[in-house]
């Protein structure tokens, strides 16, 4: 399995995707600004919830925000973090497993 970002759970499979590496893990090239700090969470919640639409026709915005909320909980970035753009309702499992069927 390819390494995928810790922040929003990007697949790195193109080198172009890529970010940095940190210590924690690698960061896609969406999650980080161009002095290499990682982006606010709010930026990259706005962009999770932007893709979620895009990305899986007949999705409304309450939808994927709540995919997005489930989606950086679980990114190795988020863990022990409090921030509130990641803060209230998340997706079920399955409207999440479903919605990643869809990518």
């Amino acid at each position: 399995m390819g390494k995928t970002c810790i922040s929003c759970g990007m697949p790195l499979n193109n080198k172009e995707d890529f970010g940095i590496e940190t210590e924690m893990g690698p960061l896609c090239k969406y999650c980080i600004n161009e002095d290499g700090s990682v982006k606010a969470c709010a930026e990259i919640f706005t962009g999770g919830v932007k893709f979620f639409m895009d990305a899986i026709p007949g999705t409304d915005k309450e939808l994927a925000e709540r995919i997005t909320r489930k989606n950086m909980s679980i990114q190795p970035y988020w863990q022990g973090k409090e921030e509130e753009c990641l803060k209230g309702d998340q997706a079920t499992d399955e409207e999440f497993q479903e919605a990643l069927a869809k990518l």
